[in-house]
Protein backbone atom coordinates (compact mmCIF):
# COMPACT_ATOMS: atom_id res chain seq x y z
CA UNK A 1 0.00 0.00 0.00
CA UNK A 2 1.48 3.38 -0.96
CA UNK A 3 0.42 6.08 1.21
CA UNK A 4 0.09 9.90 -0.63
CA UNK A 5 0.57 12.75 1.73
CA UNK A 6 -2.38 15.13 1.48
CA UNK A 7 -1.13 18.34 3.38
CA UNK A 8 -2.76 20.98 1.02
CA UNK A 9 -0.09 21.63 -2.06
CA UNK A 10 -2.30 19.40 -4.29
CA UNK A 11 -1.76 16.80 -7.08
CA UNK A 12 -3.02 13.80 -4.93
CA UNK A 13 -5.51 12.86 -7.92
CA UNK A 14 -3.00 12.59 -10.42
CA UNK A 15 -0.60 10.67 -7.95
CA UNK A 16 -3.60 8.19 -7.35
CA UNK A 17 -4.65 8.21 -10.54
CA UNK A 18 -1.19 6.96 -11.58
CA UNK A 19 -1.26 3.98 -9.05
CA UNK A 20 -4.06 2.91 -10.41
CA UNK A 21 -2.57 2.59 -13.91
CA UNK A 22 -0.03 0.57 -12.06
CA UNK A 23 -2.33 -1.59 -10.00
CA UNK A 24 -0.93 -0.41 -6.91
CA UNK A 25 -2.98 0.63 -4.34
CA UNK A 26 -2.93 3.71 -2.50
CA UNK A 27 -4.44 5.80 0.42
CA UNK A 28 -4.67 9.59 1.22
CA UNK A 29 -4.03 10.99 5.08
CA UNK A 30 -3.37 13.94 6.34
CA UNK A 31 -2.43 13.52 9.97
CA UNK A 32 0.85 12.00 11.61
CA UNK A 33 -0.55 9.08 12.83
CA UNK A 34 -1.94 7.79 9.54
CA UNK A 35 1.42 9.16 8.28
CA UNK A 36 3.64 6.63 10.84
CA UNK A 37 1.72 3.47 9.95
CA UNK A 38 2.48 3.86 6.39
CA UNK A 39 4.69 1.31 4.66
CA UNK A 40 5.65 3.56 1.92
CA UNK A 41 4.86 7.55 1.19
CA UNK A 42 4.72 9.50 -1.67
CA UNK A 43 5.25 13.13 -0.81
CA UNK A 44 3.90 15.30 -3.42
CA UNK A 45 2.94 19.00 -4.64
CA UNK A 46 2.69 21.71 -6.77
CA UNK A 47 2.47 25.62 -6.15
CA UNK A 48 4.09 27.64 -3.63
CA UNK A 49 6.64 26.41 -1.35
CA UNK A 50 6.25 28.59 1.74
CA UNK A 51 2.32 27.72 1.71
CA UNK A 52 3.28 23.85 1.68
CA UNK A 53 5.82 24.43 4.32
CA UNK A 54 3.03 26.42 7.06
CA UNK A 55 0.29 23.41 5.78
CA UNK A 56 3.20 20.86 7.04
CA UNK A 57 3.65 22.30 9.82
CA UNK A 58 0.19 23.32 11.11
CA UNK A 59 -1.46 19.56 10.46
CA UNK A 60 2.14 18.53 12.42
CA UNK A 61 2.79 15.85 9.68
CA UNK A 62 6.22 17.67 8.94
CA UNK A 63 7.92 16.07 11.92
CA UNK A 64 6.31 12.60 11.04
CA UNK A 65 7.39 12.73 7.73
CA UNK A 66 11.15 13.10 9.01
CA UNK A 67 10.18 9.99 11.52
CA UNK A 68 9.43 8.32 9.06
CA UNK A 69 12.31 8.75 6.62
CA UNK A 70 15.06 7.97 9.43
CA UNK A 71 13.18 4.83 10.78
CA UNK A 72 14.13 4.15 6.84
CA UNK A 73 10.25 3.77 5.42
CA UNK A 74 10.77 4.60 1.05
CA UNK A 75 9.98 7.80 1.17
CA UNK A 76 8.95 9.97 -2.69
CA UNK A 77 9.11 13.87 -2.75
CA UNK A 78 7.52 15.21 -5.92
CA UNK A 79 8.32 18.69 -7.16
CA UNK A 80 6.96 20.89 -4.45
CA UNK A 81 8.11 17.60 -1.83
CA UNK A 82 11.01 17.85 -3.24
CA UNK A 83 12.08 21.66 -2.50
CA UNK A 84 10.14 21.43 1.28
CA UNK A 85 12.80 18.37 2.02
CA UNK A 86 15.85 20.86 1.91
CA UNK A 87 16.79 23.14 4.21
CA UNK A 88 15.96 26.22 3.09
CA UNK A 89 13.83 27.70 -0.04
CA UNK A 90 14.71 31.51 -1.60
CA UNK A 91 10.92 31.89 -2.09
CA UNK A 92 10.25 34.12 0.35
CA UNK A 93 13.44 33.27 2.30
CA UNK A 94 11.37 30.24 3.67
CA UNK A 95 13.04 27.55 5.87
CA UNK A 96 12.31 23.97 5.19
CA UNK A 97 12.18 20.63 6.90
CA UNK A 98 16.08 19.90 6.32
CA UNK A 99 15.72 16.29 5.20
CA UNK A 100 18.20 16.84 2.94
CA UNK A 101 20.66 19.92 3.31
CA UNK A 102 20.66 22.24 0.51
CA UNK A 103 18.71 25.57 -0.57
CA UNK A 104 15.70 25.93 -3.24
CA UNK A 105 16.91 28.57 -5.48
CA UNK A 106 15.57 30.73 -8.45
CA UNK A 107 16.08 30.08 -11.82
CA UNK A 108 18.08 33.37 -12.74
CA UNK A 109 18.57 32.59 -16.75
CA UNK A 110 20.49 34.74 -19.87
CA UNK A 111 19.18 33.36 -22.51
CA UNK A 112 16.25 35.02 -23.02
CA UNK A 113 14.17 32.45 -25.08
CA UNK A 114 14.35 30.30 -21.70
CA UNK A 115 11.37 31.04 -19.57
CA UNK A 116 10.55 31.10 -15.83
CA UNK A 117 8.64 28.57 -15.27
CA UNK A 118 10.29 26.03 -16.96
CA UNK A 119 7.08 23.70 -18.14
CA UNK A 120 7.16 20.60 -20.47
CA UNK A 121 9.72 17.95 -21.26
CA UNK A 122 13.38 17.64 -20.33
CA UNK A 123 15.80 15.10 -20.27
CA UNK A 124 16.45 13.88 -17.12
CA UNK A 125 20.66 12.87 -17.18
CA UNK A 126 21.61 10.31 -14.24
CA UNK A 127 24.90 11.09 -12.64
CA UNK A 128 24.89 8.13 -10.16
CA UNK A 129 22.73 4.92 -10.10
CA UNK A 130 20.10 4.62 -7.86
CA UNK A 131 17.25 1.64 -7.81
CA UNK A 132 14.59 4.17 -8.66
CA UNK A 133 16.29 5.58 -11.79
CA UNK A 134 17.54 2.24 -12.90
CA UNK A 135 16.86 2.19 -16.61
CA UNK A 136 16.94 5.13 -17.36
CA UNK A 137 18.36 6.61 -20.64
CA UNK A 138 20.10 9.13 -22.70
CA UNK A 139 17.25 11.24 -24.37
CA UNK A 140 14.42 9.82 -21.69
CA UNK A 141 12.48 13.03 -20.92
CA UNK A 142 10.06 13.72 -17.74
CA UNK A 143 7.48 16.53 -17.61
CA UNK A 144 8.49 19.51 -15.40
CA UNK A 145 6.38 22.64 -13.98
CA UNK A 146 8.65 25.08 -11.89
CA UNK A 147 10.62 28.47 -11.40
CA UNK A 148 12.91 27.18 -8.50
CA UNK A 149 15.42 24.52 -8.54
CA UNK A 150 17.20 21.66 -6.43
CA UNK A 151 20.54 22.76 -4.94
CA UNK A 152 22.00 20.30 -2.66
CA UNK A 153 24.56 21.12 -0.66
CA UNK A 154 26.75 17.93 -0.69
CA UNK A 155 26.68 16.75 -4.19
CA UNK A 156 26.65 12.90 -3.32
CA UNK A 157 22.97 13.57 -2.68
CA UNK A 158 22.66 14.58 -6.43
CA UNK A 159 21.33 11.81 -8.76
CA UNK A 160 20.36 13.33 -12.07
CA UNK A 161 20.46 16.52 -14.07
CA UNK A 162 17.85 18.40 -16.13
CA UNK A 163 19.82 21.19 -18.75
CA UNK A 164 17.42 24.32 -18.38
CA UNK A 165 20.01 27.14 -19.80
CA UNK A 166 22.71 25.32 -17.45
CA UNK A 167 22.68 21.71 -15.31
CA UNK A 168 20.15 22.14 -12.46
CA UNK A 169 19.63 19.10 -9.71
CA UNK A 170 16.34 17.60 -10.97
CA UNK A 171 16.59 14.55 -8.32
CA UNK A 172 17.96 13.68 -5.10
CA UNK A 173 18.38 11.41 -2.51
CA UNK A 174 19.44 10.20 0.70
CA UNK A 175 19.13 6.93 2.56
CA UNK A 176 15.64 6.44 2.43
CA UNK A 177 14.40 9.25 0.80
CA UNK A 178 14.56 10.11 -3.03
CA UNK A 179 12.97 13.19 -4.41
CA UNK A 180 12.37 14.67 -8.36
CA UNK A 181 11.99 18.18 -9.30
CA UNK A 182 9.94 16.56 -12.46
CA UNK A 183 6.63 15.14 -12.28
CA UNK A 184 6.76 11.08 -12.63
CA UNK A 185 2.91 10.77 -12.60
CA UNK A 186 2.51 13.27 -15.32
CA UNK A 187 5.47 11.82 -17.62
CA UNK A 188 3.93 8.70 -19.23
CA UNK A 189 5.78 5.56 -19.26
CA UNK A 190 9.14 6.86 -18.44
CA UNK A 191 7.29 7.95 -15.18
CA UNK A 192 5.36 5.53 -14.44
CA UNK A 193 8.40 2.86 -14.30
CA UNK A 194 9.24 5.00 -11.99
CA UNK A 195 6.90 4.61 -9.72
CA UNK A 196 6.72 0.77 -10.32
CA UNK A 197 10.03 0.98 -9.09
CA UNK A 198 9.09 3.06 -5.99
CA UNK A 199 6.70 0.42 -5.24
CA UNK A 200 9.02 -2.15 -5.11
CA UNK A 201 11.98 -0.38 -3.29
CA UNK A 202 13.14 -1.11 -0.19
CA UNK A 203 14.63 2.28 0.32
CA UNK A 204 18.24 1.37 0.26
CA UNK A 205 20.66 3.12 -2.36
CA UNK A 206 22.27 0.11 -4.36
Amino acid sequence: MITILDYGAGNLRSVQRACRALGESSVVVEDPDGLRSAERIIFPGIGAGPAARENALRLGVGGALAECVREGEPTLGICIGAQVALDRSEEGDTPCLGLIPGVVRLFELDDPSLKVPHIGWNEVRRIRPHPLLEGLEPGDEYYFVHSYYLDPSDPEDAYAVTDYGGDFCSAIGRGSFFATQFHPEKSGRFGLALLKRFAAWKGDTC
